[in-house]
């Protein structure tokens, strides 16, 4: 495990040296885009940098969990693999950004979780306009303790790249991430041994919640291509062909308005319990009915989290609501997650304030409703009893609310 030391500074760029550039990588839902806000956000680089931003579904999500900042210029390319088919306009994109950020401190390149790092970091050699004016500074891979390895195991068809190993193969630095999600040393140190049978040259940093001085992965000169070679003949071959497993794919949907987040949370509930193998990785930020936070949920296999968050700049007055989620798994049902997303929508109310319903708090019990859409649940409800206690109803049907007139 290698030592993190607070005390060297970062290493900062001379004025017309060629921008550097790391690639930040990681299998599906290790923790990548966390880090990268981290780093956004961190005061301890003082450093300018842009982000081009690489999603695997139609729908763009992480650009609305990044932090907000005057000083970064994000970028998204958008569907697809940045490894494969937009591999191109990664090529584009970097000769268009060049006028704007040859005076910054450098380019985060944060891929999809399913693409293999080396056609992104040949890029860098091949072609001569991009090779003139950027150097690749090294490529961060980001890993999940919990499941890395699972995915490092996992049998693929005959001819495709198990994705999870190339991004620990090609990596200079490696982030045991989410260590708080095993809590046995000898676990840890079993991990560590793995990945080290894969790659033996990349210091490990354990971390949490992604948390790590930004000295560790920015300007840290660390891409060896002798030692990329060395490891890979065909390396700088741009005929190499690059073939994912067909079986994983991503769906992903928007819609204008709000939906009802204790619908979302019981459909996701009950997705885990029957397809968490299956569900490499989801997430969404939605807009809720009656609130001015966006929700921001994600999820990697059975592990669920999902909150109001107010590090994502809240709706803005006159801003267009809306909800988007992407799903990436295996086997995927395009149509039935679809709809099942569709059917979180905030409902139509029955009731009003001031009717008098029967509430389920076990058993049905008369009250009044004295507010609708209150945090986010269809109604507040004060109960007719001694106490006149209050309760949300959190989905306006029959299982938790009922008109007391039969």
């Amino acid at each position: 495990m290698a030592t993190i030391a607070n005390d060297l500074p970062i290493q900062k760029r001379n004025p017309g040296d060629p921008v550097p550039v790391t690639i930040l990588t990681g299998f599906l839902g290790a923790g990548k885009t966390t880090l990268l806000n981290h780093l956004l956000s961190s005061t301890e680089h003082k450093m300018k940098f842009a982000v081009i931003e690489n999603e695997f579904g139609d729908v763009g999500i992480d650009e609305n969990i990044l932090v907000e900042s005057s000083e970064e210029q994000v970028i998204e390319i958008m569907n697809g693999c940045i490894c494969c088919t937009v591999r191109g306009d990664l090529t584009k994109v970097l000769d268009k950004l060049y006028d704007r950020v040859k005076d910054m401190d450098g380019v985060i390149i944060e891929t999809t979780g399913l693409a293999d790092p080396a056609p992104v970091a040949q890029t860098f050699f091949v072609d001569d306009s991009v090779a003139g004016r950027y150097k690749l500074d090294g490529i961060i891979t980001v890993v999940d303790a919990k499941h890395v390895v699972q995915h490092i195991e996992e049998e693929k068809p005959e001819g495709v790249e198990n994705e999870a190993v190339e991004q620990l193969a090609f990596a200079d630095r490696i982030m045991l991430n989410k260590t708080d999600l095993v809590t046995d040393e000898a676990e840890l140190l079993k991990i560590e041994k793995k990945i080290k049978s894969i790659n033996a040259f990349a210091p490990i940093f354990r971390t949490k919640n992604s948390i790590i001085h930004p000295k560790e992965l920015l300007n840290i000169g660390s891409f060896d291509l002798k030692r990329t070679l060395e490891m890979d003949p065909e390396f700088l071959a741009t005929d190499a062909e690059h073939q994912h497993d067909l079986s994983v794919s991503s769906t992903s949907s928007k819609f204008e308005g709000a939906l009802n987040v204790n619908k979302l949370q019981k459909w996701i509930q009950t997705l885990i319990q029957t397809k968490a193998n299956d569900l490499f990785r989801y997430k969404g930020v939605l807009a809720v009915e009656g609130m001015d936070l966006k929700f921001v949920f994600q999820g990697v296999h059975m592990l669920f989290s999902g909150g109001f968050s107010k590090e994502v700049a809240p709706w803005k007055d006159g801003e267009k609501r809306e909800c988007r989620f992407v799903f990436i798994g295996r086997d995927l049902d395009h149509k039935a997650l679809e709809a099942g997303f569709l059917d979180c929508k905030a409902e139509p109310l029955r009731f009003k304030v001031g009717d008098t319903v029967y509430a389920n708090v076990g058993e049905f019990t008369e009250g009044k409703i004295v507010k609708c859409w209150d945090d986010g649940n269809p109604y507040r409800v004060e109960l007719q009893n001694d106490d006149q206690t209050n309760v949300w109803v959190p989905i306006d049907n029959d299982d938790y609310c009922r008109d007391t007139k039969p």
